[in-house]
């Protein structure tokens, strides 16, 4: 039995070498039991206000600018990954109640997992990167390039519901040029994974400036996240803003100018 406490989580394993063992809960590594253990967990409700799980989930912690990402991420295959998750989302469903029998609901874990691989977390796989060509900036435009109300959308990772919103992004060219589309496809790249609004804004920064070979960068995200809206608090007017610049945007001319074109 598991019994969550507000430092430390406290469990027996039920199997056939049973023992106690004790973990602190805000520690980086958390050790799982052997898949032959059975686990049953017993929550007070009080004890689950106070979850540390629960507190870094509503605070939107991050803890780096990369993806956290096992070492053996892309061993299996993209199928391989789909019938995986077909299978775990199908004992949720079963889990939950739900009739899997039923013509609405038998093909959702299929569905589920498809769409989770191929399309909204699909920016996890190098392989899907957007290949970006540079040109010449030949016509000598020497101004800030601007495009904004980009649309996103991710999932937060601490809850795995949606965020939404706009990017807005600015480049002062160091005589290359990219493709508009492109800087489109780099935003949906990035957004197509489990995320934190913060780190995504770094990611598409830093690689807006890895690729032009300048600085002078600058991302805005205005957006909403289903986490707060549809759970927890229900805030459905917020939205969040997060901002990167660097270089030439961190003087205050060119980031005033950034900010009234993207009004």
């Amino acid at each position: 039995m598991i019994k969550l406490n507000k430092k430390k989580l406290t469990f027996t394993l039920n199997s056939k070498n049973a023992s106690t063992q004790t973990i602190t809960i805000n520690t980086k590594t958390f050790y799982m039991p052997q898949t032959d253990t059975i686990l049953r967990i017993q929550l007070d409700e009080e004890d689950l206000i106070n979850d540390e799980f629960d507190r870094m989930g509503d605070d939107h912690v991050f803890t780096s600018v990369e993806t956290p990402m096992r070492d053996d991420a892309f061993d299996m295959s993209d199928a391989e990954k789909i019938s995986s998750i077909a299978y775990h989302f199908r004992e949720i469903m079963h889990t939950l109640g739900l009739n899997l029998s039923d013509d609405s609901l038998k093909g959702t874990p299929y569905r589920v997992a498809k769409m989770y691989v191929q399309e909204i977390f699909s920016g996890l796989n190098p392989e899907n990167k957007p290949q970006i060509a540079l040109f010449d900036n030949k016509y000598g435009y020497g101004h800030m390039l601007v495009e904004k109300d980009i649309t996103l959308f991710s999932n937060c990772e601490h809850h795995f519901v949606p965020i939404y919103g706009k990017a807005h992004i600015a480049y002062m060219s160091s005589g290359k040029v990219i493709g508009l589309s492109k800087l489109n496809r780099l935003v949906q790249y990035f957004a197509k994974r489990p995320q934190v609004q913060e780190r995504l804004t770094m990611q598409i920064g830093l690689e807006l400036q890895r690729i032009l070979g300048t600085k002078d960068v600058a991302v805005v995200i205005d957006a909403h996240h289903m986490c707060v809206s549809s759970r927890g608090i229900k805030d459905t007017s917020s939205s969040t803003v997060t901002c990167f610049y660097d270089g030439k945007f961190n003087e205050e001319s060119f980031k005033n100018e950034f900010l009234q074109h993207i009004k």
